[in-house]
């Protein structure tokens, strides 16, 4: 496969844009892009994530499996950082006095995909998983 520079973009549902503005922009320090009254966009390390208010009462998603000793919730999302750019959110999101649902932990430790990794949720409870590998070529290794 050809490997070129890309971008993803996730649209994902809201009840308060004020709290999504505050934890996406304070929390985890990205940049707001465009907004309408229903929606607003952010930069997540380059990425587009886009925040649509939705007329719902619960957002969250109760699935989970095992992993390496975790409930991971089955709906989640992120981003695989450098070490140093990982620690450093895991500290500013420390400072901010978010906590972790899962981690700050490694993962796999000695085995080959080995990581580190934490999990926080925004305030509607979108799970997020932020992780950086031991060593880059293993992530997609096989064990």
């Amino acid at each position: 496969m050809t490997r070129v520079k890309t971008r993803f973009h996730l649209a994902f549902p809201v009840r308060d844009l004020a709290a999504t503005r505050r934890f996406y922009g304070e929390v985890l320090g990205c940049a707001e892009g465009r907004s309408a009254e229903r929606w607003v966009d952010f930069d997540l390390y380059g990425h587009q994530l886009s925040a649509h208010l939705a007329d719902v009462e619960a957002i969250e998603d109760p699935a989970h499996n095992a992993v390496d000793g975790d409930a991971v919730p089955v709906r989640h999302f992120g981003l695989i950082l450098p070490p140093a750019e990982w620690e450093a959110l895991r500290d500013h999101i420390a400072a901010k006095g978010v906590k972790c649902f899962i981690g700050p932990r490694t993962r796999f430790a000695g085995e080959p995909g080995e990581q580190r990794t934490l999990f926080v949720r925004d305030p509607d409870g979108h799970a997020l998983e932020f992780k950086s590998f031991a060593e880059d070529r293993m992530v997609f290794a096989r064990t």
